[in-house]
């Protein structure tokens, strides 16, 4: 009897500690989820975002965000009551690359202005001055005398990899949409874009790009600039393609047009005609394949080799040249005093002199 009983109250034990167990289980399962829940709510009460929506694209665009300003142009203009007064001519973006208050923008965003506003991302609205602007590179640099700012990094476009993200930021269509964000990839490196006269060496990208967004930040996944919007194909029916000036051309061009405000550039002292320009304006000429010299300025380079209006330059440096943008961006590469050789044509007669480079005036 006493052997029954002790099994019966052992039995008895063992399913009441299986129950006690059973349900300490269960209500460490409860708690457990509850402080996931309550970790959750913290993270955000407290701002923070899991892992898969701070994106490196986020990440990005709050590191140089803040950086990037929105530009205001003004001048004079004659009202409906021939009053004259400063009137908006447009607006565009900028960069802050130094603490100083240095800032990177597109030529054409400050061009012709009387008067330059900088709007903060903070929103402050102070004046701008504009140190130095560059027509060929469609790049100018405007200073604001201001404290707590900034400052973007730049980065080095050499290491660009096509395909890699690329973020955009700027003010798309005016300042009631600053700091917009668009994002895509790197679609192509050194795109070569002619421009009126001039060559640009740019980066493509299908991050949208639009108007305002023009001196604005294209940003790395790292968060530093890698270039400088500038330009966007404007054609119905073309969607993607954007254009941004490389960082690595932009820096040197920026620190001279900081110091000095225009850059220092080398060239021949000529008006130079190719064929497809001597097309648009109707100019009936065999040009043999080389740039049809219209006028030669006294004293430059090749006035003082001896050439004259009707020669026809062939090649440069030994490179055969038929388009005025392909000698423009070889002389680029040069520097005021270097020695070039030229050959040209003078009637059936092939020549050959050396000039030396001198320094572009300023209104050329």
């Amino acid at each position: 009897m006493n052997t029954k009983f002790t099994t019966k109250m052992l039995c008895a034990l063992l399913v009441g500690t299986t129950v006690l167990f059973a349900g300490c289980g269960g209500d460490t399962k409860a708690e457990a989820v509850k402080d996931q829940k309550q970790v959750a709510a913290a993270e955000k009460q407290s701002g923070k975002i899991s892992a898969a929506r701070n994106t490196p694209i986020v990440a990005a665009a709050k590191k140089v965000g803040p950086a990037v300003v929105g530009i205001t142009n003004k001048a004079y203009v004659r009202d409906f009551f021939n009053r004259v007064q400063l009137a908006e001519r447009g607006t565009g973006s900028g960069v802050i690359y130094d603490k100083s208050g240095l800032i990177a923008t597109n030529n054409h965003v400050i061009d012709g202005a009387e008067e330059i506003i900088v709007s903060l991302s903070d929103g402050r609205s102070v004046k701008g001055k504009v140190l130095g602007a560059d027509a060929a590179t469609d790049l100018a640099v405007v200073k604001i005398d201001e404290a707590n700012l900034t400052v973007a990094d730049f980065g080095e476009s050499g290491s660009l990899q096509v395909g890699e993200p690329a973020i955009a930021i700027g003010n798309p269509l005016g300042l009631e949409f600053r700091g917009s964000v668009t994002a895509g990839v790197i679609s192509a490196l050194n795109r070569s874009l002619d421009l009126g006269e001039r060559r640009f060496n740019l980066i493509q990208t299908d991050a949208a790009i639009n108007p305002g967004n023009s001196g604005g930040a294209l940003v790395n996944a790292d968060g530093e600039v890698i270039g400088i919007n500038s330009a966007k194909i404007a054609v119905s029916g073309v969607e993607g393609i954007g254009f941004a000036i490389p960082i690595d051309t932009a820096k040197p061009i920026l620190d001279e047009l900081a110091k000095q405000g225009r850059v220092t550039r080398p060239f021949v002292g000529a008006t130079l005609v190719d064929k497809a320009i001597a097309a648009r304006y109707g100019f009936d000429m065999d040009l043999k394949d080389g740039l049809f010299i219209m006028k030669v300025l006294p004293g430059g380079p090749l006035a003082e080799a001896g050439l004259r209006s009707g020669d026809i330059i062939t090649k440069f440096q030994g490179q055969a040249v038929t388009k005025v943008t392909e000698l423009r961006a070889k002389i680029a590469e040069c520097k005021v005093g270097d020695v070039v050789e030229i050959t040209y044509m003078r009637g059936d007669d092939t020549r050959t002199v050396k000039i030396t480079l001198k320094e572009m005036p300023r209104e050329q």
